[in-house]
């Protein structure tokens, strides 16, 4: 306690205001208090007897600080207990009745009455601010004419001693006050805002502020770019919603670039206010600053003329701050704007649109003014004839020029402009911006493509045009003599440059623009073919020979059963070999059976089994190598490729080839290495489940057309997958077009002769001891996959669907005990009634099932239930049982039924003495089943084919199916799905999709 005596006066409580809080320290006059008397007795009495303090010390709500008061004459540093705003407003609320203030204390407990109701009545809003080097934010109170007059009033009764500078006003003080005890109540109710945990730059920015908001520290946490974006926006709109509740004009600054017409001429930056509901109504800065009729209507009210003034004449400052040229606003008296000139402007486009858009301030451009990107364009010709090297197909002459705006650039000006760097071209009649880095590149890229592929065939072309490297930014453009626009890789062309070459239209028209069905001629059958195509089966055979011509590979992707296999022999047959038939192990004796019945004259060599020949060319053959169609296996390709690839084959044929659609597996590696003239794809799904697939097999018979996988990734599939977007979609089928030839059986026209196919769902419903089980596994999905993330949550997620479908076929299934299987799957239930009406009309069916484990669950129930033997047809059964299978099945010697896994049976089958077919649990992708119940919806059936899909109600199984047939559309814009969009989902859609419904 400080020394007392009779001459020297108590010390008296005063208050002092510094940095958002209230510094509580002794004064008797002479000297100041040390930190002892806040432990003293705090309840003292002056000479005549007034209470001066009360029990209750600040140091019950606030730490110990210091004060330097040299302005007021004190010049040793004083202690204090520094309270925070919402501890000032408890202790000086708690003036018992009678007891006395000190002016300062008496001054602050009025003002923090008014911020105290401020915060009670709800008027404050959240605000960021610029703190510094820092970004804050801060509760702030919305101030009526009302408030503002009080203020004034508190600004002329503030004791001197109340701030240590005059620069801090009483609005100032209130303003921290309001800030701070709105803190303290939120720190005191637990209150944190439920933002959830999406990633985008506007969840995390608006996290970042309403956590400053509610707790301790107001600085808001750095981030990214776009991160920083959004938060200027949101402190944009934060801004406005706090002017609207104050009653002020909603304003928004907008800098204005006005682009010369002459390029010696200046470029001007203006400065504006505009109102953030109506565009349409704004005025200029020198608006501003004169006061006239166009400011005030956007004032709407004289009294908010200053309103205008102080928000251009903070934005001046700001800007000024942020953009180095335009710091001479700041020397400026009443600001309006500034001239640059080129250098200068390429500066601010560098650096303003970021930095305005940060701020919240609109950049206003004329429409003469674009950013564009240069590109390498090549404008292709046809070689002239004697020019044409013999085997390389029809080739093209390229004129490879950089293009800015759809303006090619002269050599010299390019010279020029990569020279200087230039970031501004003046093209045509307007100006463009470019980046001078991209600039340079594409010029170096343009001398190298000039140097290197002046005269290309058509796949070098469309490689080039769908590369991945500099060219991400490269477009080809072909010109083609109609004028039409000739789209290669997303770039439209001007056709002003006709070409009156009947050649290149070939080329261009029936070629790049593709080779659809409907313009194909009908080419005759061979003679050494025996047998009658079908008129599609003709078109496609014109196609075969068209690319054959121009020693171009394709993909034939018709549906299962139209007869891929016949028209691929037709091709073959007065083609002169060696030919290489690479397909399944399943369907190597369906090769050998189909050639000898349609292409007899061809020696075929079944390459397989230990006795396969694996020496040279000479001894591979049997007789005359321009005879023999060789047929092989994708397993033992990659074994016996030293031999294979030292032949130069023909034709290599790829049967199913969506198996070699992982361009990393041995077998897909190595059909790159065959060196054939021409070679072809077959299969039904040439997309299964990703577009790197179509690239896969395209790149197999077409090696680099498609660019690489990277690239593909980049510029198609990545949109088209994630994104849905058909416009990519549409300009990857037109790449496409003519190099994959796709009919499907859903064309009445193609087989007019092919029976219906009637689809249908069967609904089961869960027993009870596969609801208990499906809670269970969905409740403990739900739990994981909230605190889980990354490839940890993608791989919970999927295996607890995976079981979750084992569920919905039978407890037996999911438990894999060997326990009792009758009466305990409603699912097996349902498929028992569709077997007794499939038997009584003594028809034959095909049992689906994805699951090998399920297969023999169904062998062993029909076994025991139903007294059948019936045979299962999975990856594990040998070539000879499967042969023996199918043909007791067609042969109708056997079980009327079939089981098949859905894998085994997806490829090379033959099962058309079905005319029932079940699908006992659901695959995520249509195509599959499809492909599967093709094996007896095909030529040959005579029967309506009725499909079965066996769902359990209210369960994955049948959101899953919704959800398939609802992509089915986008599916046949070359869109593949897959389980793996499943992992994908965020927790609520995930529970959406798995919740077992009560109704089931």
């Amino acid at each position: 306690m400080a020394p007392r005596s009779r001459h020297r006066p108590p010390f008296v409580a005063q208050g002092t205001w510094r940095s958002g809080a209230l510094h509580v320290w002794g004064w008797n006059g002479m000297d100041t208090a040390s930190i002892a008397w806040f432990y003293s007795d705090f309840r003292q009495r002056s000479g005549d007897g007034t209470r001066i303090g009360w029990h209750d010390s600040p140091l019950s709500y606030g730490p110990i600080g210091r004060l330097t008061l040299s302005d007021h004459g004190i010049a040793a540093p004083v202690s204090t207990v520094e309270l925070p705003p919402l501890g000032a407003a408890i202790w000086l609320s708690d003036v018992p009745p009678g007891d006395a203030l000190s002016d300062t204390l008496a001054w602050f407990a009025r003002l923090s009455e008014l911020a105290r109701a401020t915060v009670d009545r709800h008027r404050l809003s959240p605000v960021v601010t610029d703190e510094g080097p820092f970004t804050a934010a801060r509760w702030a109170p919305v101030i009526d004419p009302a408030t503002t007059e009080l203020l004034a009033r508190f600004d002329a009764s503030m004791p001197p001693l109340c701030v240590l500078t005059n620069t801090v006003d009483a609005s100032t003080i209130h303003a921290q006050m309001v800030d701070g005890l709105a803190r303290g109540l939120l720190h005191q109710t637990g209150w944190r805002p439920e933002l959830g945990r999406k990633r985008s730059a506007d969840a995390q920015a608006t996290r970042a502020v309403f956590n400053a908001l509610s707790g301790a520290d107001h600085v808001i946490r750095t981030g990214t770019e776009e991160y920083h974006g959004a938060l200027g926006q949101l402190r944009v709109d934060l801004d406005r919603y706090h002017r609207r509740l104050a009653g002020e004009p909603a304003i928004v600054t907008r800098v204005r670039l006005d682009v010369p017409g002459d390029p010696n001429e200046p470029w001007e930056v203006r400065l504006e206010l505009a109102d953030e509901s109506d565009s349409t109504r704004w005025c200029t800065a020198n608006d501003v600053w004169d006061r006239n009729a166009t400011a005030l209507d956007l004032a709407r009210r004289p009294e908010h003329l200053d309103t205008l003034v102080t928000h251009l004449t903070e934005a001046v400052t700001a800007i000024a701050l942020e953009i180095p040229g335009l710091a001479e606003l700041a020397l400026e008296h009443e600001p309006t704007g500034v001239e640059l000139d080129v250098d200068e402007a390429e500066d601010f486009l560098d650096i303003a649109p970021t930095v305005l858009h940060r701020m919240g301030i609109e950049l206003l451009g004329p429409e003469r003014l674009v950013r564009e990107r240069p590109r390498v364009s090549g404008t292709a010709t046809p070689a002239p004839i004697d020019d044409r090297k013999a085997g390389l197909g029809r080739e093209a002459l390229v004129e490879w020029s950089v293009v800015v705006d759809n303006t090619p650039i002269s050599d010299t000006e390019l010279e020029r402009a990569t020279e200087a760097g230039a970031r501004l071209l003046h093209t045509g009649d307007r100006w463009v911006r470019i980046d001078p880095d991209q600039l340079r590149r594409h010029r170096e890229r343009q001398l190298e493509l000039i140097r290197d592929h002046s005269e290309v065939g058509p796949i070098e072309l469309l490689s080039l045009a769908n590369g991945d490297d500099a060219d991400a930014e490269r477009a080809m453009i072909l010109h083609r003599p109609d004028n039409a626009d000739a789209v290669v890789a997303g770039a439209t062309v001007d056709g002003a440059d006709s070409i009156s070459d009947a050649d290149l239209r070939d080329w261009v028209d029936e070629l790049l623009a593709g080779l659809p069905d409907d313009r194909l001629d009908e080419a005759d059958e061979p003679p050494q073919f025996r047998g009658e195509l079908r008129h599609y089966q003709r078109r496609g055979l014109t196609w075969m020979r068209r690319l054959a011509e121009l020693n171009l590979g394709g993909c034939l992707a018709d549906d299962m059963g139209l007869g891929k296999t016949a028209t691929t022999l037709a091709h073959l047959a007065d083609r002169p070999g060696p030919h290489l038939v690479v397909c399944p192990l399943s369907v190597v004796r369906n090769w050998s059976l189909e050639a000898d019945r349609f292409a007899p004259g061809l020696d075929v060599r079944i390459h397989h089994g230990s006795n396969r020949r694996r020496t040279g060319e000479d001894e591979l053959f049997s007789t005359d190598p321009t005879n023999e169609l060789v047929v092989t296996t994708y397993g033992l390709l990659p074994r016996d490729l030293e031999h294979l690839a030292a032949v130069d084959w023909s034709t290599v044929v790829l049967d199913e080839a969506q198996m070699v659609k992982n361009p990393h597996t041995k077998a897909a590696k190595a059909v790159r290495q065959l060196r054939a003239g021409q070679k072809l794809a077959l299969t039904g799904t040439p997309v299964e489940n990703r577009l790197s697939e179509l690239w896969a097999i395209l790149d197999a018979v077409n090696p680099g057309m498609l660019g690489s996988l990277d690239g593909f990734r980049r510029k198609y599939a990545g949109p088209i997958e994630r994104s849905r977007d058909l416009d990519v979609a549409g300009r990857l089928r037109r790449i496409t077009d003519p190099f994959v030839l796709r009919r499907t059986k859903a064309d009445k026209r193609l087989l007019p002769d092919l029976p219906d196919k009637l689809e249908q769902v069967a609904y089961a419903k869960l027993t009870k001891e596969q609801a208990t089980m499906y809670q269970q596994v969905v409740d403990q999905l739900l739990d994981e996959a909230q605190d889980l993330e990354g490839m940890q949550r993608r791989g919970v997620v999927l295996r607890a669907l995976t079981r979750l479908k084992q569920i919905c076929n039978h407890p037996a299934h999911a438990l894999g005990d060997g326990s009792r299987l009758a009466g305990r799957s409603g699912k097996l239930n349902r498929f028992d009634e569709l077997l007794v009406d499939l038997l009584d009309a003594d028809e034959q069916a095909l049992v689906f099932t994805q699951f090998r484990q399920m297969g023999d669950l169904l062998v062993r129930h029909l076994a025991e239930q139903h007294e059948l033997t019936v045979p299962f047809l999975h990856g594990g059964v040998s070539r000879t049982a499967r042969d023996r299978m199918v043909d007791q099945f067609q042969a109708r010697t056997a079980s009327p039924l079939l089981i098949v896994s859905l894998k085994a049976g997806g490829t090379g089958l033959n099962l058309t003495a079905a005319s029932q077919v079940v699908h006992y649990d659901r695959w995520w992708n249509p195509a599959v089943e499809d492909q599967a119940t093709d094996r007896a919806w095909r030529i040959g059936q005579d029967k309506l084919v009725n499909v079965h899909k066996l769902v359990c109600e209210g369960t994955v199984e049948e959101r899953i199916g919704q959800i398939i047939d609802e992509k089915r559309a986008l599916a046949d814009a070359v869109v593949g799905t897959s389980e793996a969009w499943v992992s994908e989902l965020d927790n609520d859609e995930l529970a959406e999709l798995v919740v077992l419904d009560d109704q089931q």
